[in-house]
């Protein structure tokens, strides 16, 4: 279980976010600027709130009020962007590997064959970022996420950088993540159709205010 209550300001933006967020994925859906990937930067710790608290399972992560902010490095949180942003300098298989060598052995959930094989990445291992197809791109970004053995997975729009035929390709794999790893998902997005396929709830951003009810 995901809980937060975050209240967050800069310039004349204002944000503020309260809810309880179960196992699957929960869509986060709303116009851009609406506040969006500003939530994820909160959860994942890459943003401050003014004040508030975040808790993962049986852990705080954030309570402003008795001063405690766990460091995005210690949430154990993956997050996927828009770009993937892979290492240019590293191979696939680095990159999928980064942020799992710096992960204790007992703390490890998913490995690289296994994950290689949920992706259909394997015969890519050996290749640069560069030679990839922006599809390819968003499976290792994916993957490098999993590897990390995350206890919530984030997602701020992977598809929307992709055309109509490479999103038809990606969804099936976000399926197969959520069938298969059972992570609790936020998946951030401004296209219905792609909750439709993958949301098993819905919360609604709208000018930095989110609805507190999960719907469906």
């Amino acid at each position: 279980m995901l809980s937060f209550d975050l209240h967050f300001a800069r310039g004349d933006f204002a944000l503020q976010a309260i809810a309880d967020v179960g196992d699957g994925v929960t869509g986060v859906y709303g116009p851009s600027g609406s506040g969006k990937s500003t939530l994820l930067a909160l959860l994942a710790g890459l943003l401050t709130p003014a004040r508030g608290r975040i808790r993962l399972g049986e852990r705080v992560l954030v309570d402003t009020g008795a001063r405690r902010f766990v460091p995005p490095w210690d949430r154990h949180v993956g997050l996927v962007f828009q770009d993937g942003q892979l290492f240019p300098h590293l191979t696939v298989r680095q990159n999928l590997l980064f942020g799992h060598a710096r992960i204790p052995q007992a703390m490890r959930r998913y490995e690289l064959d296994g994950v290689a094989e949920l992706l259909e990445i394997a015969p890519l291992l050996d290749r640069r970022p560069t030679l990839l197809s922006g599809g390819e791109r968003q499976r290792v970004a994916l993957g490098r996420a999993l590897l990390y053995s995350p206890q919530l997975l984030l997602l701020d729009e992977p598809l929307s950088s992709l055309d109509d035929r490479l999103k038809r390709q990606i969804l099936p794999f976000l399926k197969r993540i959520k069938d298969e790893t059972r992570l609790p998902m936020l998946y951030v997005t401004h296209a219905h159709g792609e909750l439709d396929y993958l949301a098993d709830r819905v919360l609604g951003m709208e000018r930095g205010r989110l609805e507190a009810k999960v719907t469906g």
